[in-house]
């Protein structure tokens, strides 16, 4: 959630801090802001309400020069959204400034002591409270900026990732962690600073990822300092990042998210490379080789996610039960989080997150370790915080996603699920020889077959239309494809704002049966396997009530394409994989029905790609 962008260097902040800003618009925000220092010591901060576009119109007319600079987007959690609340929110003095993710969970108590103390405040945000409590402690005990900052985020609760200007010290930028990511970028005597490296990778690939209670002082001139919370200096590790424009950019099409359903086949390409070998009959995952006995003496695992990772989490339980044996739960990491649950040493968590950041996930890794869980990580972001926590884990490698609405992190998500079940399954002994032999064969097809589902757009487009006018949809599946249906009502609301719901088809005659009519689409997976038959039976009972039905079959089907209003033909795949096929049209359809709906794709209302607070 939300943007934090820095520059400290000697070009020009304000056209770096724009573009920053836009290539982190994809992680949701509602307003937005910038603050520089110009070559005259004024520190000048500009703030709208809506897009980075509109920041960039309002700073049209004024002096936004200067070589030092922090910019942000702002998703609102404390205060509703506009320019009073946006960051940057200056000190009573307007010495300093600050930007923030995050939230000060104690704010309202800091604030009333601050008012008692006579500090006047401009905004209702808890953040603005935080550069308040600095700049008091500052000039009650007076203290550089530095010591300053420490000494107030331990009288803070909650989650933060900070960065200070002072006007007083204008070549210097402090920046703070804790559950919130960021990212420093060491240039030329630069520094760049990000939420991720979105927006640095266009000027250095040298990064520092601050971990949990680091404190950068980046000051010109110098190399990166990294201290701790208690003023102990720290070895900041650098690394490189193995990121490239072309990966950020829309490259020619309209949207972000259609440009990553069709990277589907070359991710997955990716994300199988090394792992699946030549011969196309062997899984090597380097945790399993290396944490075999942890892994192989399970007595449960348990999958911990939020949203999108939480439906390929009900996947991979169906893949782990079905070809390891071992028992698997699968749980909303903000519930597990809340409750007491029962973790042991007998349990492996494998906890799963696109950004690596997922606050709720986070926690819930830290609970389980707090319980002696053995715990494994399936991520994205390499070099964020989840994977960093975890004792082992393996990257789905598909890249950077940028459409707030996960695709082909799903799918990678889904394939590493797929992977460490197959290979987990082999060091049991619990699965027959040729069966793994087929199944590591197939899965290593997928990306083919997943590039002729991908010829279906323009079918798909067109169906697309039909169903602009509906308010309510339904999506039915059963087996390894009821988490597809979850997966593809949830595309369906986040990006087109229709009221959509998945279920077990069995479960139609449970209560949903009611809501059919002949306004009511039912989205139906019912490819040729054990469950058809169930399939077919449910498709009839729909249709018995003049519901509208469109129907994901399998290639040659000519029961239900008579029956279903409408029909998608995909090619045939084992029932276990299906999930990596059968998802692709239905990510193509909520795409399309919100473009014919005028819909905001890449940046749905109310939404934030990376969910790093409560």
């Amino acid at each position: 959630m939300c943007g934090i962008v820095g520059y400290l260097g000697k070009k020009q902040a304000f056209p770096i801090l724009i573009k920053g800003l836009k290539r982190l618009e994809y992680r949701g925000y509602d307003s937005a802001g910038v603050a520089l220092v110009n070559n005259t010591g004024s520190l000048n901060v500009y703030k709208s309400k809506g897009k980075v576009s509109d920041l960039e119109t309002f700073c049209s007319e004024k002096d936004v020069t200067g070589t030092v600079g922090i910019a942000h987007t702002r998703w609102a959690t404390h205060g509703e959204p506009s320019s009073q609340n946006a960051h940057p929110h200056y000190s009573e003095s307007k010495n300093l400034v600050i930007i923030h993710n995050g939230i000060i969970e104690n704010y309202a108590d800091i604030k009333i002591k601050l008012q008692d103390k006579g500090m006047h405040f401009r905004s209702d945000t808890d953040t603005e409270v935080l550069v308040q409590l600095i700049e008091y402690i500052m000039n009650r005990k007076s203290l550089d900026l530095l010591s300053a900052i420490q000494l107030a985020l331990h009288e803070v609760i909650g989650a933060y990732a900070i960065a200070v200007l002072d006007k007083k010290n204008p070549n210097q930028i402090i920046a703070a962690r804790k559950q919130s990511p960021l990212v420093v970028g060491i240039g030329d005597d630069e520094f760049f600073l990000g939420s991720d490296a979105t927006p640095i990778v266009e000027y250095t690939d040298k990064v520092v990822y601050l971990d949990d209670g680091n404190i950068a002082v980046l000051q010109l001139g110098k190399q990166i300092e990294v201290v701790s919370m208690h003023n102990v200096k720290l070895n900041p590790e650098v690394k490189t990042v193995e990121l490239n424009l072309g990966q950020i950019e829309k490259g020619g099409y309209p949207h972000f998210m259609l440009k990553e359903i069709f990277e589907q086949p070359e991710c997955l390409t990716n994300c199988m490379r090394g792992r699946v070998n030549i011969k196309a009959d062997n899984v090597t995952l380097s945790a399993v080789i290396d944490y075999k006995q942890q892994l192989l003496s399970a007595e449960r695992i348990v999958i911990v996610a939020c949203g999108t990772s939480w439906h390929a989490g009900l996947i991979g339980k169906q893949l782990i039960e079905t070809y390891c044996r071992i028992p698997v739960e699968v749980e909303y990491a903000s519930e597990f989080r809340y409750r007491k649950p029962v973790v042991t040493n007998k349990d492996v968590v494998i906890a799963i997150s696109q950004s690596g950041e997922t606050a709720d996930t986070l926690a819930a890794v830290e609970l389980a370790k707090s319980n002696g869980a053995f715990i494994y990580g399936i991520c994205n972001a390499i070099g964020s915080s989840i994977p960093r926590a975890t004792d082992t884990g393996s990257y789905i490698h598909v890249g950077p996603e940028i459409g707030v609405a996960s695709t082909k992190a799903f799918t990678g998500q889904v394939t590493v699920l797929t992977m460490l079940a197959l290979a987990l399954a082999k060091e049991k002994g619990t699965i027959k020889n040729d069966i793994y032999a087929d199944t590591v064969k197939e899965l290593s097809n997928i990306p083919t077959l997943m590039r002729k589902v991908l010829e279906l757009n323009k079918q798909i487009a067109d169906l697309s239309k039909v169903f602009t006018y509906a308010h309510n949809f339904l999506y039915l599946g059963r087996g390894f494809s009821y988490p597809v249906a979850l997966e593809g009502a949830l595309k369906l609301k986040e990006i087109s704002y229709i009221h959509a719901e998945g279920y077990p088809a069995a479960e139609m005659k449970h209560g949903p049966i009611a809501l059919i009519d002949s306004d009511m689409p039912v989205v139906v997976v019912a490819t040729k396997n054990d469950m058809y038959e169930k399939v077919l039976s449910n498709i009839q009972e729909i249709k018995a009530r003049q519901g509208k039905v469109i129907a994901l079959v399998t290639e040659g089907d000519n029961v239900i394409s008579r029956i279903a209003d409408y029909v998608l033909e995909l090619p045939s795949t084992l029932e276990c994989l299906e999930p990596l096929i059968t998802t692709i049209p239905l990510q193509l359809l909520a795409y399309h029905v919100a473009v014919c709906k005028g819909k905001d794709v890449d940046q749905p209302r109310n939404l934030a790609k990376s969910v790093t607070v409560e």
